[in-house]
């Protein structure tokens, strides 16, 4: 006893170590990734000012060569370097005004050029992205230029944006792939702790089997016995459930009225006399694709889901109808009902209403109906009244 306490302890250590690493890990990572990001964002925008201020100072030298060439209008000479200041400048788009307030533009296509509209626009967004710059000639003011950013600065200003979205979609993708991994995970886990749990009630259910068999041999009431048997081919159904988890089951045709009707029947004399239990179908026998123990699995979820809503008492109504090809089985309680905003909540791992619940077994009923027997499952209806599950199959004809 005491190695087990000793044994669980450093376990528990164990985990809380393990889950404290865990974090601290988590801790450095988005730290470390945040510093990375936001040099990375601090460099771009270094970069860009660096480039705006370039650029601002080659528009300077474009803006003396402008001075140069209206100084030289009049004598008709002009420099070689100034020349070229022209000749270069091809990707800055500019708006020249003159004293006069004749406009002449450069890098500006022709079509717009002759736009007015669109020229005054644009002298407005040149003058919000960079000062205009006063042509002056010993106070004389000859022009003012009107400059936007360059595509290659424009680019560069988005840049810091494309940046975050690819690490956003890289980060996207990296959680998805540890959440996938992750559910895949406890996924097996899940499946190996089912088939362990199988393994480990099988024991016990020889030696039940046996004692039950000891009875019968005392002259015990054979009422008793019978309903020890019916409980040990619970278990064994049970089991068989359990140690099928992970694998994918085999179908076979069976009576859909005749396995609900047992299935119920079975629930009944187990459940409160509290509870008011009915069944009614439309139709004598139908034959439906089904494995037994996972549907028998099914119902009793979906009845003990109706008798925990209506607190120990009520009704519970099973109805089978048919549905041209298909088959209703209809599952109803007189609960406190469900929210409509949790129809499809209510079959996710994890959501439960319960204080003491792991939330899985609507879960694992949707998962029965849709995945295994390509049936559906929904809330038909739910209100304070009570709710209606509804099932459906193909008839296999």
């Amino acid at each position: 006893m005491v190695f087990e306490i000793d044994l669980s302890l450093n376990y528990k250590s164990y985990c809380m170590n393990f889950n404290q690493k865990k974090k601290t890990t988590k801790l450095i990572f988005l730290v470390a990734s945040f510093a990375i990001v936001s040099l990375i964002l601090w460099n771009t925008n270094s970069f860009f000012k660096k480039f705006k201020e370039e650029e601002r100072h080659k528009m300077e030298i474009w803006a003396t060569a402008q001075l140069e060439l209206l100084k030289s209008s009049e004598t008709m000479e002009l420099g070689n370097l100034t020349l070229k200041v022209f000749q270069n400048n091809n990707s800055t788009p500019m708006i020249s005004v003159n004293k006069d307030g004749s406009i002449k533009t450069k890098n500006i296509s022709e079509k717009n050029a002759k736009d007015s509209v669109y020229i005054q626009r644009k002298i407005k967004q040149f003058k919000s992205e960079n000062d205009p710059i006063l042509i002056d000639d010993n106070g004389d003011h000859l022009q003012t230029l009107y400059y936007g950013n360059s595509e290659v600065l424009n680019k560069l200003k988005y840049y810091p944006l494309a940046l975050l979205l690819i690490i956003f979609l890289f980060a996207a993708l990296i959680f998805f792939f540890f959440k996938t991994n992750k559910a895949s995970e406890q996924n097996k886990l899940w499946a190996g702790m089912a088939k362990e749990t199988a393994h480990q009630i099988g024991t016990p259910l020889s030696s039940l089997l046996g004692w039950n068999e000891l009875l019968k041999l005392e002259n015990i009431n054979s009422e008793i016995t019978r309903e020890i048997e019916k409980d040990i081919a619970r278990l064994e159904t049970i089991t068989e459930r359990f140690s099928k988890i992970g694998s994918l089951p085999t179908l076979a045709e069976h009576d859909i009225v005749k396995e609900t009707r047992d299935a119920l029947d079975y629930l009944k004399l187990r459940s409160s006399k509290l509870i008011d239990f009915s069944f009614n179908t439309e139709i004598e026998s139908v034959r439906v694709l089904l494995n037994r123990p996972l549907y028998n699995w099914t119902i009793e979820n979906l009845v003990k889901n109706g008798i925990d809503a209506m607190r120990g008492k009520g009704s519970i109504s099973i109805s089978i109808v048919p549905n041209g090809n298909f088959v209703t089985v209809l599952v109803s309680d007189t609960g406190s009902g469900i929210a409509k905003n949790n129809y499809k909540a209510i079959f996710t791992p994890g959501h439960t209403s319960k204080k003491r619940g792991w939330g899985l077994g609507l879960s694992l009923v949707k998962r029965i109906v849709e995945e295994y027997h390509k049936g559906k499952i929904k809330v038909l209806s739910s209100s304070k009244e009570g709710t209606t599950m509804q099932i459906l199959f193909k008839v296999n004809s």
